[in-house]
């Protein structure tokens, strides 16, 4: 290549190149670009679009509210993390796709508009994202939502429960989940000192866990043996011998207890497996007992707010709601009864 190329930098002095070169060099700039849009997948350019969609249907709520229509150019710290919480809130997007959404605006800013968007205002958006990706209820939306478990699916898991103490032990473990509402995380960290036996069935202390707050639920005795979760508890307890320290516990294939919390993974793997020995024809996970409870109190009349209670959730919740809709949805339809 020709020296004449080549800018002397004998100085601070910019470079000052003639015409013919500051074609060849516009030339090979829009050159770059076209080959490096070539390697961007297809898939990935379609996802870019859609982002820029969904940034564009953002804007437009945000006039409704403001009175205002910003450029879509404007993105700030302020827009970006305020599109976070309007695809958590209002579009009820998983964690990840949110996550994709972010990069899907900054690159689509800058490559098809000429903008760039501040490290400030990803840093921002990303900070105010992390906290969502250690919420169950949001992360369930991405795997699509989470089958519910039924009182019919609990009494087959109940009549597949091996007679040994790890069969105790998953027994309890998932009829604490499903009458407590919890988060796996908030099973694997139930004490047993935070389990109290009293006339009508259990206080149950929940641990705050990932920065929410601990609450203390209630769990009446249950009519059937074979799914009461206060005889459940006291049964393993006994067996087990645990009075204080973790609730549930890993057993190794001697029946040795560890010392220590299962973690929230454990959890969901102790459920989705006793379902699987029991036949139960979908999928369930931890977040199905939580799902359930909420659905099947629902649909034994219970008030919102003491279901609330239960499960921990806001009042304003979007995923609480829509588990009530969920479980309204037969009960006086609107198609019921009319002809």
């Amino acid at each position: 290549m020709s020296g004449d190329l080549i800018p002397h930098q004998a100085d601070a002095t910019p470079a000052v190149y003639d015409a013919a070169t500051l074609a060849v060099l516009h030339a090979m700039e829009e050159a770059a670009e076209q080959h490096l849009d070539s390697l961007i997948p297809k898939n990935t350019k379609r996802g870019y679009e859609n982002d820029w969609d969904l940034w564009k249907e953002f804007h437009a709520w945000l006039a409704e509210r403001t009175g205002h229509h910003m450029p879509l150019t404007a993105v700030t710290k302020g827009t970006l993390v305020g599109f976070v919480v309007w695809l958590d809130t209002i579009k009820l997007a998983a964690p990840t796709s949110i996550d994709r959404r972010i990069t899907g605006v900054t690159v689509t800013a800058r490559r098809e508009h000429g903008v760039e968007v501040p490290k400030e205002a990803t840093v921002a958006a990303r900070k105010a994202l992390k906290p969502l990706k250690n919420d169950e209820d949001r992360i369930a939306r991405g795997r699509g939502a989470a089958k519910a478990a039924t009182p019919e699916q609990l009494k087959q898991m109940a009549a597949a429960v091996p007679d040994s103490l790890t069969g105790l032990r998953d027994r309890a473990l998932w009829l604490m989940a499903f009458f407590i509402a919890g988060r796996s995380a908030e099973v694997a960290a139930l004490r047993a000192e935070g389990i109290t036996l009293h006339s009508q069935g259990l206080k149950v202390r929940v641990p705050g866990v990932k920065g929410r707050p601990a609450r203390e639920v209630v769990v009446i005795s249950g009519k059937n043996p074979d799914l009461c979760p206060v005889r459940a508890w006291s049964t393993w307890k006994a067996a087990s011998g645990i009075t204080t320290g973790a609730a549930f516990r890993a057993i190794d294939v001697w029946g040795h207890i560890a010392d220590r919390h299962l973690t929230a993974e454990a959890v969901r793997d102790i459920i989705a497996r006793n379902a699987e020995r029991a036949g139960v024809a979908v999928r369930l996970t931890g977040h199905s007992m939580r799902a359930g409870f909420i659905t099947a109190s629902r649909r034994a009349g219970k008030r919102e707010e003491k279901i609330r209670e239960q499960s921990g959730h806001a009042e304003n919740s979007p995923a609480f709601w829509g588990y009530i809709r969920e479980a309204d949805k037969w009960t006086d339809a609107a198609s019921e009864g009319i002809l």
